[in-house]
């Protein structure tokens, strides 16, 4: 800590030098003929044109003492070398060249050339400081022992790079790889959806009431109005007022927060998209969701297969369809729709599985389906036909009234997608939920209250359709390799505090 901020001081020693040799270091713009990638694209026409290139970057790499220097300058998460000759670029230029640091921003002017090793460098005829660092950059030290190659390297660390992602970004090209395959992922999804007649539309983030899931909200207080607002955990009954309304197709990318636990696959605050049409059930939004995987594994590798964790996932559609019951008979090798209620709960009790709340014959079916199969569900597959106490949402399957036309799309052991035909009966969605009201009042934790305005959309009249939750977040690391969903966010809320702290 002692020696960074000895760093920082000869840095701004340097920055004031520069203003002494009347160098603005902080000016309000540079313009470029070329980006980096641009050059490394071009750079077999642009050798052979020999003309004045102009490039920014921020400079990495700094080698030589004496009246020349080699560097690397990046943009982009892309590098060139850069060569630099006293003069070439003037002793006024050089001088100035001279007090500039790792992590400086430059702006360079020249012509391309191959050094003798054959690597792609910019003879630089002029320089201009665009940005003077004052904070090192932490870059990685090497050292050979024994014949070993060790490198020292802060950003290894996941912690830090977690705290100062900029940091990650600047050094790991491969980290802002996967953030540009996630935006691709986004775009592929828009455009599939625009294809099918959907319209993108945006929802309140700040809810009077909150729904859609059962989960626990953040709680914030609006002064001016003196009322209780909660960020929302789902924008669903958001999106089907939308339809009450009389759009065809909707879909929403959002934010949705949970005041709930953070681990490998959760955050207090994550991405998701949601998406409803109208006139159609379950079975067409299990067509939508498997074209979507699809398409997004085709748009970032190029094909449906994809390693992760060791396993070859396809994700070529169809998917296989399996009822929630049949997964447990057939995976979790228990026959449990022969089974009393008595008998189900001296197996939880057996197996110390806990329920939220009083037994229930269709909650208990959920968790015994949790611990037994999910972690067996790596290929693709549609989860279906969920017992009827496992949402307040969505419509009694047409052959089983005691189960829901719903299912769960699974990849890895992971839900990626909760979808419903959904449940557009005013009465009866009015019923479900003042049950549920109930239900929380006798202690179950997460509970949806009752939406009134929800429910006076629903009684003007809301057409049948099929709707799906899909965690966006969840897809990028499958697609992208990634072991944890903060390395597929930019900035974790959980992380900036983190580092505030520091």
């Amino acid at each position: 800590m002692e020696q960074q901020a000895d760093q920082q001081q000869i840095r701004l020693g340097k920055l004031n030098k520069i203003r002494d040799l009347g160098t603005e270091p902080y000016p309000y713009s540079f313009q470029r003929s070329h980006t980096i990638p641009d050059i490394i694209e071009q750079a077999e026409e642009l050798l052979k044109k020999q003309e004045q290139i102009t490039i920014a970057g921020r400079l990495l790499a700094l080698r030589g003492k004496g009246k020349a220097s080699f560097g690397n300058i990046q943009a982009q998460h892309t590098r060139i070398q850069i060569y630099v000759r006293q003069d070439e670029i003037g002793d006024s230029e050089f001088e100035m060249f001279k007090l500039c640091d790792i992590g400086d921003h430059l702006g360079l002017s020249g012509t391309l050339m191959h050094t003798k090793t054959g690597e792609l460098t910019l003879r630089v005829s002029t320089v201009t400081l665009l940005s003077k660092s004052i904070r090192p950059i932490p870059m990685p030290k090497v050292e050979e022992k024994a014949g070993e190659r060790i490198v020292h390297d802060e950003v290894t660390d996941k912690e830090f790079r977690y705290r100062q992602r900029y940091v990650d970004l600047i050094l790991n090209p491969q980290v802002a790889e996967v953030f540009q395959k996630r935006t691709l992922i986004y775009q592929t999804i828009r455009d599939y959806l625009r294809e099918e007649g959907f319209l993108e539309v945006e929802t309140p983030t700040l809810q009077s009431v909150y729904g859609g899931a059962n989960a626990t909200p953040f709680v914030t207080h609006h002064k001016a109005l003196d009322q209780k607002f909660y960020l929302r955990i789902s924008n669903e009954l958001y999106l089907k007022r939308l339809i009450a309304g009389g759009f065809d197709a909707v879909f929403e990318f959002v934010k949705d927060f949970r005041n709930e636990g953070i681990d490998r696959t959760h955050n207090p605050e994550f991405s998701a998209l949601e998406f409803y049409q109208a006139y159609v059930d379950y079975n067409e939004i299990m067509r939508h969701t498997e074209n979507i995987c699809e398409r997004c594994a085709l748009a970032v590798n190029g094909r449906t297969e994809f390693e992760y964790e060791g396993h070859t996932i396809d994700v070529k559609a169809p998917w296989p369809r399996l009822s929630m019951l049949d997964a447990i008979e057939k995976l979790g090798g228990i026959s449990f729709s022969k089974m009393s209620d008595a008998e189900v709960q001296n197996l939880l009790k057996e197996n110390e599985w806990e329920l939220d709340g009083d037994y229930n014959r269709g909650l208990a079916t959920q968790l015994v389906f949790e611990e037994t199969c999910e972690t067996q569900l790596i290929q693709p597959i549609f989860i279906t036909d969920h017992p009827k106490e496992t949402s307040p949402l969505c419509k009694q399957n047409r052959e089983n009234p005691e189960l829901l036309e719903r299912f769960e799309a699974f990849i890895y052991g992971w839900e990626i997608a909760n979808a419903y035909s959904e449940l557009n009966d005013p009465v009866i969605q009015r019923r479900l939920m003042e049950e549920q009201v109930e239900r929380g009042r006798g202690g179950e934790k997460e509970t949806q209250p009752l939406d009134e305005d929800f429910l006076r959309a629903m009684e003007y009249g809301m057409p049948p359709m099929g709707g799906v939750g899909f965690g966006i977040d969840r897809i990028v690391m499958l697609l992208t390799g990634q072991l944890t969903i903060r390395d597929v966010i930019f900035l974790s809320l959980i992380h900036i505090r983190r580092c505030r702290r520091r």
